[in-house]
């Protein structure tokens, strides 16, 4: 381990802070801080025990986890706490993922996490405890560039996590530490073993934590009744083409589901309209986006002038673009963006920043002269 570059070798003698989810990335994490020579303390946010309440594994900081990550902490000997958090998370991220899916748009919760609970309550406790650093599990790198600490894609495409990290504030990114983010997640269990750590064959977390079997339509017409209400299916001119169950089952591109034959081509889900309960589709040529708008931006790419690329989903590939005030232009058409979901920025493999989507432009209209 010693030839392998894990962030924490500066801090030796000093205070580190680790987020412990109870799983085997930040329970390495946790150790690796620990040999370091820094003074560790562990935190787990109890954020919310969907795993108690459905008796399956693999939920972010319910029981089971809150016990795995205090296990740790008691091999390798350093302070673990655990703090309640579930009333801001129900606040700051299911309320929000609920009236987002009401509102028509594609919520991504895991953002809205590390937004809130993860990082602004995670930072204010670190430095509450006088830690010179906060060190998590996620699988990013933290560069030294020549303006200061630069975040940058993890050095395994299939683990990398950038996506969801595009709203870290500069000052939050010189706090951080990420001991992960050169390391393929095979060698993270092997160091787990070595380590003799007991969460070394963990499955890993579901994305959506609070969801339980990815049935996220059952939550969120559990906490919005109305969200249940039915439509209309109809084509771009107006058209009525069938009925549906509810907007929440639906998102934009959607193709599975729609439960209409007959057409000369297939249909797909262009937009949502929650003021008419309409679900508008159209042939996969109604779905090229031009452009979009952006809302909430967060820039931590200092005065980069160069070429950029633009990811709107998580496991999407960054596509060419430029960013013209709150406006992300892509240069080909891009399919399947929704409102909701976060436009995130690149320089290579340098994370610039990025933004929520708010609408969408043709590839036509953006692109007329």
């Amino acid at each position: 381990m010693d030839q392998v570059d894990f962030q924490l070798g500066s801090l030796a003698g000093k205070r580190i802070v680790v987020a412990m989810s109870g799983g085997v990335d930040s329970s390495v994490v946790a150790a690796l801080a620990a040999r370091s020579g820094a003074e560790t303390i562990g935190i787990t946010l109890q954020l919310y025990d969907h795993g108690e309440a459905v008796g399956r594994a693999g939920s972010c900081c319910a029981g089971r986890d809150i016990r795995d990550a205090r296990a740790v902490c008691d091999r390798l000997g350093i302070a673990h706490y655990v703090f309640d958090h579930e009333s801001s998370f129900r606040t700051q991220v299911i309320d929000e993922f609920a009236d987002e899916y009401l509102a028509g748009r594609t919520p991504i919760p895991c953002i809205r996490c590390n937004m809130g609970p993860k990082f602004t309550d995670l930072f204010g406790m670190a430095r509450d405890l006088g830690a010179d650093a906060l060190a998590t599990g996620h699988y990013v790198r933290r560069v030294l560039g020549r303006e200061g600490a630069e975040l940058h894609r993890a050095a395994d495409p299939a683990r990398d996590q950038s996506y969801f990290l595009f709203a870290t504030t500069q000052a939050q990114l010189d706090y951080l530490r990420f001991p992960l983010g050169d390391l393929p997640k095979p060698r993270v269990r092997e160091l787990a073993a070595e380590l003799g750590l007991g969460v070394a064959g963990k499955p890993d977390s579901q994305d959506i934590c609070f969801v339980p079997d990815g049935d996220y339509a059952s939550l969120v017409k559990k906490l919005r009744p109305e969200a249940d209400a039915g439509g209309e299916i109809v084509d771009e001119a107006g058209r009525v083409l069938g009925q549906h169950r509810g907007l929440i089952h639906f998102t934009v591109g959607q193709r599975r589901g729609l439960e209409i034959g007959g057409t000369p081509e297939p249909l797909y889900v262009v937009r949502l309209e929650p003021g008419t309960r309409r679900v508008v589709v159209g042939p996969r040529t109604a779905l090229a986006v031009g452009a979009a708008s952006l809302s909430g931006i967060n820039w931590i790419g200092g005065d980069h002038h160069g070429p950029i690329t633009a990811k709107v989903r998580s496991l999407a590939k960054p596509s060419p673009a430029h960013l013209a005030d709150n406006r992300v232009l892509f240069d080909a058409p891009e399919y399947g963006v929704s409102p909701g979901q976060a436009a995130v920025l690149y320089a290579g493999d340098r994370v610039l920043g990025g933004g929520w989507i708010e609408a969408t432009e043709r590839w036509a209209m953006a692109n007329a002269a």
